[in-house]
């Protein structure tokens, strides 16, 4: 049977023809150089028997050196070849893990850079020639369950010259390398928390979307992870580049470079396989990202078209120096210079593809963008779509109506307002309601891609060429990484949406009774009284009752503030009520947008239940659904008032910002006492 010889210095087993016996000479050497005690005749490999012979080589050059007698000026310092320090170390065996404890044999030797990572993570010194289990190594560090999981068993260690110099060497490094740059997209250092908050992705999303570029080269100043870090940590947080240079402790240029490579290479790569008419077919469209409520308000006989909600988003740009330009891309409706990129979304919130960006001006409405997509087929989207497909859209792409018709493509719009009228009928906006229901998504969506801050500022004129760029990477990176905004059950969304088709095919009745009877009008007798006094009968409703008759969470929303505001100094809640009708409250409600303005509503109610409502304002008569000022008087009347604490409402700012109608009031001078003169 074979035997095995330990080297008395790196504690290997080396083979018989790389093995010599100690001498006495470098037995002395070893003691003085090494602090190693180890008798003549013991085992050395040839590597450290080597070093030996070096060291002895350098002696016998020195001698005459050391023999001459030395200058006073000169002080001769010596050290031990080994020092005991007071630190925390765990076990040295070769048969047991240092780490768990756990016996061989399947143990490997911590190596150097692991034994300092230890020593930074959990102050304990792991001595040289430690063994452990492979699972706590991790890039050859321990990784931080292992870190954690380290019990120290000595309070003092033992470490040599070339220990010591070996440690104070790799954490000089590991202090340069943090000197070298104060965000580390590189290593581990930062958590996913960090991740979201400087580039909006976790670290796992981050490190995915690596896997899908490959055209960002490494260079001397960064890495190809750190450029797309800066490139994200810009749009996310819209930092000039001096601010990114000092984060990144890189110049200002550099940045600018990074920021422009990586743009390219999203663009290249990792665009269009997330965005664009090309990227994603009418089928998976229609199966994956279609709203089951959606498809049964606007499909017909069970016919399953692409539904699509477009809409316009607003770029802000500077005011150009160049006139043609600044009327061009200056906005009527904003009142300020902008671009606009048009959104195709689906039901879902599911990006299909932006468009442009456009111009702001007059020949550019939102009807005539989508009618200049159409007819130059942009991105081929006249392959895409196909007859009976339906777009969801705004009042701005009224003029668009015949143009879809001739191609075959229903348009589902709001209702208009007409001509001296102050109201939509009930069936204008019953069906208004339901095109909204589906519509807000695209809003949420243009809100969804300024969360990322370049987006949502000012941008200047040197990057409006980049800007259809810099939407399309958010927009490609919100459809890869978030979730759905808008979802729903088969079930439930069936429900909601046969529910909303009945009641649009429904009139208001409250509404035909308080004209018929002239309910609105002053000559009819309402008295105001505090709400808590009268209605005693008025039905208890939960906030998912409430929902269900507002058929949206909106309404409930904005009740909150309308209450807010209705309230007086004294928490006293008014009404209106007639001793000439039963079961009915009204109450005026002052709209949140002109001061001159109050809305009469109207709510009937009985057994319990709420049987009708109706409001002054301009959606007031639909049935689908109600508006938010009678959804404030049921949500207090109905839930709030029952309540022995009332819910907090929006903070109110005014008394923080000085209000110059707050005039003092004028004094007449010949008033004063001190200008009346008496005769002696």
């Amino acid at each position: 049977m074979p035997k095995f010889y330990q080297c008395v210095l790196c504690k290997t087993y080396p083979k018989g023809n790389h093995r010599q016996t100690l001498s006495k000479i470098y037995s002395k050497i070893l003691q003085q150089n090494f602090g190693v005690f180890a008798s003549q005749g013991s085992t050395i490999c040839n590597k450290c028997r080597f070093k030996c012979y070096i060291i002895s080589k350098e002696k016998r050059v020195n001698t005459a050196e050391t023999l001459r007698p030395p200058n006073q000026s000169e002080q001769i310092l010596g050290s031990p070849p080994f020092v005991h320090l007071p630190l925390c170390s765990t076990i040295s065996s070769h048969a047991y893990c240092c780490v768990c404890k756990r016996p061989g044999p399947k143990l490997i030797v911590v190596k150097t850079h692991a034994r300092v990572s230890a020593y930074i993570g959990a102050e304990i010194f792991v001595p040289e020639g430690s063994r452990c289990c492979p699972n706590h190594i991790q890039n050859e560090v321990f990784n931080e369950e292992a870190i954690s999981k380290m019990i120290p068993v000595k309070v003092q260690s033992t470490i040599n010259k070339s220990g010591i110099m070996d440690m104070l060497s790799l954490m000089r490094d590991e202090l340069m390398k943090q000197r070298k740059t104060r965000l580390d997209f590189d290593g581990d250092s930062m958590t996913d928390l960090d991740y979201a908050t400087l580039t909006g992705l976790s670290k796992y999303q981050f490190d995915e979307l690596m896997t899908d570029i490959h055209d960002v080269r490494t260079s001397k100043s960064r890495t190809s992870r750190t450029c797309i870090a800066i490139f994200m940590t810009k749009m996310r947080s819209s930092l000039s580049n001096r601010m990114l240079s000092v984060l990144f402790n890189m110049t200002k240029y550099q940045i600018r470079r990074s920021v422009m490579s990586a743009r390219k290479a999203l663009m290249a790569s990792f665009v269009p396989q997330n965005l664009g008419f090309q990227h994603i077919d009418r089928d998976a469209v229609i199966n994956d990202h279609t709203r089951p409520l959606a498809r049964e308000l606007f499909a017909n006989d069970g016919k399953s078209p692409a539904i699509l909600v477009l809409d316009g988003t607003y770029i802000y740009i500077q005011k150009s120096g160049n006139f043609q330009f600044q009327r061009r891309s200056y906005s009527l409706h904003k009142n300020r210079p902008l671009v606009k990129p048009m959104m195709v979304v689906t039901t879902t919130g599911y990006i299909v593809a932006v468009l442009g960006p456009y111009l702001a001006d007059s020949k550019n409405s939102d009807a005539r963008i989508l009618n200049h997509m159409l007819a130059t087929n942009v991105h081929e989207i006249k392959e895409w779509v196909q007859e009976e497909d339906v777009f969801v859209v705004d009042r701005g792409f009224r003029d668009s109506a015949e143009f879809l018709e001739d191609l075959g493509i229903t348009m589902e719009m709001p209702s208009f307002l007409k001509r001296r009228d102050k109201q939509l009928s009930t069936e204008e906006s019953n069906n208004s309601r339901l095109v909204t229901k589906v519509r807000w998504v695209v809003e949420s969506v243009n809100g969804r891609i300024k969360t990322w801050r370049y987006l949502d500022k000012v941008l200047p004129n040197s990057q409006i060429p980049y800007i259809g760029d810099y939407v399309q990477i958010i927009c490609a990176l919100c459809n890869k990484f978030r979730p759905p905004l808008s979802t729903g059950t088969t079930a439930e969304d069936i429900n909601i949406a046969s529910k909303m088709k009945y009641l649009s095919r429904q009139n208001n009745m409250l509404k035909m009774k308080v004209e018929q009877e002239g309910m609105e009008k002053r000559s009819f007798r309402w008295k105001k009284v505090d709400c808590a006094d009268v209605a005693t009968n008025f039905p208890h409703l939960s906030e998912e009752e409430i929902r269900n008759i507002t058929i949206g969470v909106y309404q409930v929303k904005m009740a909150k503030s309308y209450v807010q505001e209705h309230l007086d100094e004294e928490g006293t809640y008014e009404i209106l009520v007639s001793d000439q009708i039963e079961n009915m409250v009204s109450a005026q409600i002052q709209s949140r947008h002109t001061s001159a303005k109050k809305y009469m509503c109207f709510i009937q109610y009985e057994d319990g239940a709420i049987t009708g409502w109706y409001c002054k304002c301009k959606i007031g008569a639909r049935v689908v659904g109600a508006c938010g000022h009678i959804t404030s008087v049921i949500w207090y009347m109905g839930n709030v008032r029952h309540q022995s604490e009332r819910p907090s409402g929006v903070r109110n700012w005014t008394s923080y910002i000085e209000d110059a109608s707050n005039m003092p009031d004028v004094i007449d001078g010949s008033d004063s006492n001190d200008d009346v003169t008496t005769e002696e």
